[in-house]
């Protein structure tokens, strides 16, 4: 926002884009405690998924629990999104899908 100080001089509310930080906010704290992100993970959380571990072969690299990743596509389907490349993205750049991929 611009205003003219009494000296007739223009100035600025402060900007200091890119300042590093030292404690960055935990993402918990920056979903409310109704959001549906929570119920999805707290529903997850609840369901056996033994029968979806049993399918595992293992070997390889470690692989992504089951639990998260159906939380994220759940999560990802109650917000229309049904592509892979979106849920990718979603998951770089949405605060929710940050949380539920720990």
């Amino acid at each position: 926002m611009q205003t003219l100080g009494s000296s007739g001089k223009v100035t600025f509310k402060e900007y200091q884009p890119h300042q590093p930080t030292f404690l960055p906010p935990s993402l918990d704290e920056l979903i409310a405690p109704d959001h549906l992100v929570r119920l999805v993970s707290h529903a997850i959380d609840r369901m056996d998924v033994t029968p979806i571990v049993a399918t595992y072969k293992g070997g390889g690299a470690s692989a992504f629990h089951p639990k998260m990743l159906l939380k994220v596509v759940i999560y990802a389907y109650s917000q229309r999104i049904y592509s892979a490349r979106q849920i990718a993205k979603a998951l770089r750049e949405q605060i929710p899908f940050m949380w539920l991929a720990g």
